[in-house]
């Protein structure tokens, strides 16, 4: 493809000769003289004269040292979109395969794509345009819509309720059991039966060996757009806001609130009944125990304020240092008062 059409089907402003011919698009260090490549985060700058990239993908006001440029608002998203030029995504023919069991109540839409050994029990119901790959399986009562896509041992527990435009990676579970349980007199425990479901809204991706557990009344909820990493585990009855990031490993306890455009990154966990309000964002292996309030960046257990957790990181690095200063003075007190 010519990079002038390249530039025209991203809407790009281009720099450059509009006769080069791209056939890919790759990372600055791996471009060939015939990839795309982009430039989103300014402390790469320094690759600009090193990489072999035909062209780059740039911000506004990125100076790339005459090299033949696609100049976009938005960086990282035209090298995602120009990534789907270059490979699209494929989607499976339609069509049901004769190993996969459907129950004779369940309901699919138009041009399903139902793969080997898919199970769809009784009275579920699936939109247009889904496609279940191998050994998915979709409880009874669930509800589904257009353009579902499961990958591979993804599971939809009874009575789950999705919206349009969802991606479950292999292994997801969507409506397993809450975390109840009672404790009895003689020390032992007794489940709680988990009543109620789960309800992902439009545009949700949930990655692999994600789980979402079911209410035990009402429902756990994943709201619009919201994307969950690998790993991930959401308790019962939280709820999860409008374009909300959970990153790899991160875990909500019960009955969390987590507001719009929130980012836990990896590993963060958060206490049950807790709010934490919108446009926070958590860095790495935070412990939130208390709510957080809006537009802050938090850090540490217990979480605290980012700025200042650094402050206390760096004084807790020079402890020792701290201590054996201390000592000398302590001993040269004791001294002074002794004589």
């Amino acid at each position: 493809m010519r990079l002038g059409e390249v530039a025209q089907r991203l809407a790009c402003k281009l720099e450059g000769p509009e006769d080069l011919e791209i056939t890919g698009v790759a990372g600055m260090d791996d471009a060939t003289p015939n990839d795309l490549t982009f430039l989103a985060n300014p402390k790469y700058a320094r690759k600009l004269a090193t990489t072999r990239a035909a062209a780059v993908i740039v911000g506004p006001d990125v100076d790339a040292g005459g090299r033949p440029v696609l100049r976009a608002e938005n960086a990282y998203l035209t090298f995602a979109k120009a990534l789907e030029l270059f490979f699209p995504v494929a989607r499976p023919e339609p069509g049901v395969h004769p190993t996969a069991v459907i129950a004779a109540g369940a309901k699919l839409g138009r041009n399903p794509s139902i793969g080997p050994y898919v199970v769809i029990e009784e009275g579920a119901e699936l939109g247009d345009d889904c496609v279940l790959k191998s050994f998915v399986v979709i409880y009874r009562g669930a509800n589904i819509g257009h353009r579902f896509f499961a990958h591979s041992h993804a599971v939809v527990r009874e009575n789950v309720r999705i919206g349009d435009d969802v991606i479950l990676q292999n292994g997801a579970v969507l409506g397993s059991d809450g975390f109840g349980f009672a404790k009895q007199a003689d020390g032992s425990y007794y489940k709680i039966v988990q009543t109620g479901t789960v309800v992902v809204e439009d545009g949700v991706e949930i990655q692999a060996h994600a789980c979402v557990d079911r209410a035990t009344v009402g429902a756990t909820r994943l709201r619009r757009g919201a994307k969950v990493d690998n790993l991930v585990q959401v308790g019962h009855s939280c709820d999860v806001g409008e374009n909300t990031l959970l990153c790899g490993q991160a875990g909500l306890a019960g009955s969390t609130r987590v507001g719009r455009n929130v980012i836990l990154t990896g590993q963060v966990g958060a206490a049950g009944h807790l709010t934490i309000g919108d446009n926070v964002i958590a860095t790495a292996q935070s412990g939130i125990p208390n709510d957080v309030e809006p537009n802050k960046i938090i850090s540490g257990y217990p979480a605290m304020d980012n700025a200042q957790w650094i402050k206390c990181v760096a004084v807790f690095n020079r402890l020792p240092e701290i201590y054996a200063a201390f000592r000398k003075v302590r001993k040269f007190l004791e001294k002074s008062g002794a004589d």
